[in-house]
């Protein structure tokens, strides 16, 4: 992996259904990536935004309509997109997304509202130059959840989170890699860092690159 700036920047989505270990693997990606002497802004979607933050209530309150939660995403990816996003990918940095609008074509797809109607509802937020989905079965999700000492919420049951990683494995996305995220957290945080090594080479580089998957459950 080289240092240096990034043409147009790097936009990294990191996805997976609750209890992968996406927010462990975006923020040690981070770190590596700052070690090499790159600017990385980590976000995390919902955000803390005054839409996001009514997302996050809904977690202990209880979900709103499918069409109100979709609503207050695209609000709230909107303000992200244009106060955060564009900005950083402008300056050439690596911006490190914890789910961005595929977790919204999985969860609320889930719910009903067609894949392809979420994905073009999404159409003004920059597509990720790689998008790292990180598989595992739902009840092992469940059990780390519970085994960090939180109570799983209303999004976080099994029966929903198998729909989530249905979509999550069949939507197209950009630069897919999936990774088995039920091996050990330095296997997958590896793989991961492979996957974006070669996506960032070649994008430094000017030749555009596709990887489709790194220790992948076949």
């Amino acid at each position: 992996m080289t240092n240096g700036l990034i043409p147009g920047g790097l936009l990294i989505a990191v996805e997976g259904i609750d209890g992968a270990g996406k927010t462990t693997v975006a923020h040690k990606l981070a770190e590596r990536l700052r070690v090499r002497g790159m600017t990385v802004i980590v976000g995390k979607e919902p955000t803390a935004g005054p839409w996001g933050a009514q997302l996050r209530a809904t977690a202990a309150q209880g979900r709103l309509s499918v069409e109100e939660e979709m609503r207050l995403l695209l609000l709230d990816r909107r303000q992200h997109v244009d106060e955060v996003i564009k900005p950083a990918l402008d300056k050439g940095d690596v911006v490190m997304l914890d789910r961005y609008y595929p977790s919204s074509a999985a969860y609320q797809g889930a719910r009903g509202i067609a894949v392809s109607e979420i994905l073009q509802q999404n159409a003004f937020a920059p597509a990720p130059d790689i998008t790292l989905v990180l598989d595992l079965a739902p009840s092992t999700g469940l059990a780390r959840i519970r085994a960090r000492g939180d109570k799983p919420n209303h999004f976080e049951t099994e029966d929903n989170l198998a729909r989530c990683r249905d979509i999550f494995l069949q939507m197209e996305l950009p630069s897919r890699v999936v990774i088995d995220a039920s091996r050990g957290a330095d296997d997958v945080l590896e793989s991961a860092w492979e996957a974006i090594g070669n996506v960032m080479s070649a994008k430094q580089q000017g030749t555009g690159a596709t990887v489709e998957h790194a220790g992948a459950r076949r």
